[in-house]
């Protein structure tokens, strides 16, 4: 429940937690023509993104399978549904954008953003910001096909 005079912050807190209880897009995808794993050493966070992408190298689908703590586990989901329709190239932006919101290169407001925006906060909590991080290193490392494991080292 969002306290009285606790705003946006307990808000941003609700949709983390809803999302790690309830991952969205949780689950291997059979259909999946790129993948990736990813892999948090700080922490033991750990994750397998399954993507379909079309010959026009759009993202039609996307899901992710591992364990994590609650905010490696929200930014999961909600970077599956953040990612559909998004062509790889708007996809590597958002890529760019999430970490420079994360890591405090840019001031949180970014419209292109979104949802995305409730992960502006782990930016006061530099261990915290590799947990959020984690699912965005394996999306770069599935659509460039590196073919090796993601780390937020």
């Amino acid at each position: 429940m969002i306290s009285p005079g606790g705003g946006l912050a307990d808000l941003y807190r609700e949709v983390i937690l809803d999302h790690s209880r309830s991952p969205r897009n949780r689950g291997e995808m059979a259909e999946a023509n790129r993948q990736a794993d990813g892999f948090n050493p700080l922490c033991g966070d750990r994750l397998r993104l399954f993507l379909r992408v079309d010959a026009d190298d759009a993202v039609r689908e996307a899901s992710f399978v591992g364990d994590g703590c609650a905010i490696s586990t929200a930014s999961a989901s909600l970077l599956t549904e953040a990612l559909r329709g998004r062509s790889q190239e708007e996809a590597l932006d958002l890529i760019r954008r999430f970490r420079a919101m994360v890591s405090g290169e840019t001031e949180p407001g970014d419209p292109a953003l979104g949802k995305l925006a409730v992960f502006a906060g782990v930016r006061d909590y530099p261990t915290r910001v590799k947990c959020a991080t984690l699912a965005w290193h394996t999306l770069k490392a599935a659509l460039l096909k590196t073919g090796e494991t993601a780390r937020t080292e």
